[in-house]
């Protein structure tokens, strides 16, 4: 099994790549129609949340740059 990679796009989308599925709150399993690779709208923009479909092109800016969280609260 592939893992799952999500790469945190500047100026866009969560891109997910790998063995996945996307299911809504109710536990309903999204039809991607046999992707393996998609992309997570962040601006609010897109007409096909809550995947991207461009909209945020010159409407969305963030840098996208790692960074360490801090500790998990036990």
């Amino acid at each position: 099994m592939s893992k799952t990679k999500i790469t945190v796009n500047s100026n866009g989308s969560l891109k997910v790549q790998g063995d996945f599925e996307v299911v809504d709150k109710e536990g309903n399993v999204y039809n991607l129609q046999g992707r393996d690779i998609i992309s997570f709208c962040r601006c609010g923009l897109s007409q096909n949340k809550p995947f991207c479909d461009g909209a945020h092109k010159n409407h969305f800016e963030h840098e996208a740059i790692a960074f360490d969280l801090p500790p998990k609260k036990v």
